[in-house]
């Protein structure tokens, strides 16, 4: 019988799946289990309501979250993005379905076994910062070590190890009070990488910040991410946020995910009028790379770039050139090329009726 290769080659550059969200539902209300009926034949979100008064926030979830990747988990106030990242660390309990870390369901775990899970596998960093106040900064960088059993003698220099990465050097003895809303969320992301579990989860960890600072440590978690290839789940309802740090992204409305890809092929190809909306104002030229728009049938005597290449970028060397396109390359190899034509297109904002993403509240 002969081989596949094909198929084996494939299969090997398929990425390593760290956390697999399966057939999520999740109901509040006190017959949130007999509700799930009534959603699977169809009941909506206000329909369950007013009729039966509970709450859907999840609906039929499905996520594959690659390891040592940026997840993200996006959409707006109410899609249910903050509900679906505590049931990975089950600060929520679901009414159905599966959540598989390393293929273990850690919504079958024994209260022991989710514990360890929570101190040793999966960190988190809240909006609030979630700091004691009674506390100094390393003190507070020291927490989850203290709760996984570390002494102070190895949990002091580890924990200031953290605070000094995070830029924070100097100020180990100060409170959180002492300090600004950026630097106390430092002190939230030094602890969670102190314990050096492989999974961080950060809920809208930067919406609380001034736009300059939240760019800052967005910077932060990128620098560090080079390094580290943590498994992050990151949730933010931003989309310029989640366009600059993710790998993948996940768009919620009303529980059910719309869509989920790369951000390259969100941005080319949304699902349907709720993702067009949601696209519309961003920066195309500034965010596309040329990669998602080069074909192998496109040919071009211009200038050769790499595909991470943004199409503005693309553009101004194209026009000093007054080339017809770019030869494109990724890691030193050519997949084809990108027209002047293809750019401009690509570049285009969506036309249509647009309702604005505000009409979706």
């Amino acid at each position: 019988m002969e081989k596949d290769y094909s198929a084996i080659v494939k299969e090997a550059m398929m990425p390593d799946i760290k956390i697999q969200i399966k057939n999520l539902y999740k109901i509040f209300g006190p017959n949130h289990k007999k509700m799930i009926n009534h959603v699977e034949s169809g009941m909506g979100k206000a329909e369950l309501l007013e009729q039966h008064a509970h709450v859907l926030a999840l609906k039929d979830v499905n996520i594959d979250v690659p390891a040592k990747g940026v997840q993200v988990i996006m959409g707006l106030s109410g899609s249910g993005k903050s509900t679906l990242i505590r049931h990975i660390n089950r600060l929520i309990e679901p009414s159905s379905g599966q959540m598989l870390v390393d293929g273990s369901d850690v919504l079958g775990m024994s209260d022991s076994e989710l514990e360890n899970f929570r101190r040793f596998k999966a960190s988190m960093v809240f909006q609030n910062f979630a700091l004691f106040p009674h506390k100094t900064i390393l003190e507070n960088g020291m927490y989850g070590l203290k709760v996984q059993g570390i002494k102070d003698e190895q949990a002091k220099p580890q924990a200031q190890k953290w605070l000094d990465r995070v830029g924070l050097s100097g100020f180990e003895d100060r409170y959180p009070a002492q300090l600004s809303g950026g630097m106390q969320q430092r002190v939230g992301l030094a602890r969670a990488l102190s314990t050096d579990a492989d999974i961080l989860l950060m809920d809208e960890a930067f919406s609380a910040l001034d736009p300059l600072i939240r760019t800052d440590m967005q910077d932060v978690l990128l620098d560090l991410q080079k390094e580290l290839h943590k498994t992050v789940i990151f949730i933010t309802h931003d989309l310029d946020e989640a366009l600059r740090i993710g790998d993948n992204i996940a768009i919620l409305r009303d529980g059910e995910v719309v869509q989920q890809g790369n951000p390259q092929e969100i941005i080319l190809n949304p699902a349907d009028e709720y993702v067009s909306d949601f696209i519309q104002d961003i920066n195309r030229p500034r965010v596309l790379q040329i990669g998602s728009i080069a074909d192998s049938k496109t040919k071009s005597k211009g200038p050769s770039m790499d595909a991470e290449t943004v199409v503005e970028d693309a553009l101004q060397e194209v026009i000093a050139a007054k080339a017809d396109g770019v030869k494109v390359t990724r890691d030193g190899k050519s997949i084809g090329g990108a027209s002047l034509e293809q750019m401009i297109h690509a570049i285009a904002r969506p036309t249509g009726d647009k309702k604005g993403i505000e009409s979706y509240r």
